[in-house]
């Protein structure tokens, strides 16, 4: 499981997944244009999420090992895991106690469980 980014880091990511493959000075010009970072910044957060498995640096050019989808979805198996000791039933219960589902989110959700349900 990957380690939750910081806001930084997110940031970053966003960059790289809206814009990879992209060579490196691609990077390093368009986080000095959003982030105001220098180059050695750039090439320094994108070592540490290259590590954790996020990203590849080949040949100067960065791609995606990870999806933006599939992290969060790691993430939020993670967060389930971990505060609601894995049960997704006691997560919804806890999220729709706080927040009033409306009638298309409910359709939805029953949508969701119905196709990812037992037997597919």
């Amino acid at each position: 499981m990957q380690d939750e980014m910081g806001v930084v880091e997110s940031r970053f990511a966003d960059i790289v997944w809206e814009h990879a493959p992209l060579t490196t000075g691609e990077l390093v010009r368009l986080c000095a244009a959003e982030l105001n970072w220098k180059r050695t910044t750039t090439y320094t957060v994108l070592k540490k999420l290259c590590g954790r498995g996020l990203f590849r640096l080949q040949d100067g050019t960065v791609t995606v090992l990870l999806t933006r989808e599939d992290y969060r979805a790691g993430q939020s198996e993670r967060f389930v895991s971990e505060t609601f000791g894995g049960s997704l039933p006691a997560f919804v219960a806890a999220f729709a106690r706080r927040k009033k589902l409306s009638p298309g989110e409910i359709e939805e959700i029953r949508r969701l469980i119905d196709s990812y349900g037992e037997g597919d």
